[in-house]
């Protein structure tokens, strides 16, 4: 049964290299974005748990938890597509360098 399911997520996989279309600068662009929008939302739930209860008291309440989570993930990527920390031009520079050197 094992070997179905690791032959099945194997076929999956469409391109498990990435080729050269893949480091185009309109996707490195969108990663480094969507890392920086990983960072932001890390930072922004953690700040969340050490600040103790919420002044809304949904605190203990599954359904606020959630939602406080899905606004902070949206707020995250919308800080980042704005420029958030300034993050994703570094990243995306680091990238850009990376794909030149891999591709000489």
């Amino acid at each position: 049964m094992t070997d179905s399911i690791a032959s099945s997520a194997l076929a999956s996989i469409s391109d498990p290299v990435p080729s050269k279309s893949s480091n185009s600068p309109a996707k490195i662009h969108e990663a480094a974005v969507q890392f920086e929008s990983m960072l932001i939302d890390q930072v922004l739930k953690l700040a969340r748990e050490a600040g103790g209860s919420s002044f809304t008291g949904t605190e203990d309440d599954e359904a606020g938890q959630t939602g406080y989570e899905l606004g902070e993930q949206e707020f995250s990527k919308m800080l980042a597509s704005a420029g958030g920390l300034g993050l994703a031009p570094m990243i995306e520079a680091g990238l850009r360098k990376n794909s030149a050197a891999a591709g000489q």
